[in-house]
C-alpha cells in the first residue's frame, strides 16, 4: 500500500497546513506524518479512512487506483440554492463538446481569477 507520499503532501499543502498542524489535527505525531508523506510508513486501514474524510477524497485516490479525488457523497452537496454539483455535472456532460469547452475555460478563468487551486 505505499506510494501515498507524494499525494498526502500535495494535499496538505493545498489546504496550507504544515505538517504539525494536520497531525494535530488527526491526533497523530509530526513524525508519522512526515513518515507517511516520505512512503517510510503506510497509514493503517483506520487511518488512511481519517486521511481520505479530513481532505475530502476517496481512499482509492488517495492509494492510486484512481484519478477521481471527490466522494460520491458530495456530488449531493448544494453549490447553490438550486443546483447540487451533480446538477452541474450532469448539465455540462449533456452539451456537446465545444460548448463543454467552452464551460472548462470558463472554470479555469475563475479559479485563476479568484485564486483557486
Amino acid at each position: 500500500m505505499g506510494g501515498i507520499g507524494n499525494k498526502l503532501a500535495d494535499l496538505r499543502r493545498e489546504k496550507e497546513l504544515g505538517q504539525k498542524e494536520l497531525a494535530s489535527a488527526l491526533n497523530l505525531s509530526v513524525g508519522t506524518i512526515s513518515n507517511y508523506e516520505n512512503d517510510v510508513h503506510s497509514p493503517d486501514l483506520q487511518t488512511l479512512c481519517r486521511l481520505a474524510d479530513f481532505f475530502l477524497v476517496t481512499t482509492d485516490y488517495l492509494l492510486g487506483r484512481t484519478k477521481y479525488r471527490c466522494p460520491p457523497e458530495l456530488l449531493d452537496g448544494y453549490v447553490s440554492p438550486d443546483y447540487t454539483a451533480q446538477d452541474i455535472v450532469n448539465t455540462v456532460l449533456s452539451l456537446n463538446k465545444g460548448a463543454q469547452a467552452t464551460v472548462v475555460d470558463f472554470v479555469k478563468y475563475m479559479e485563476h481569477l479568484h485564486g483557486g487551486v
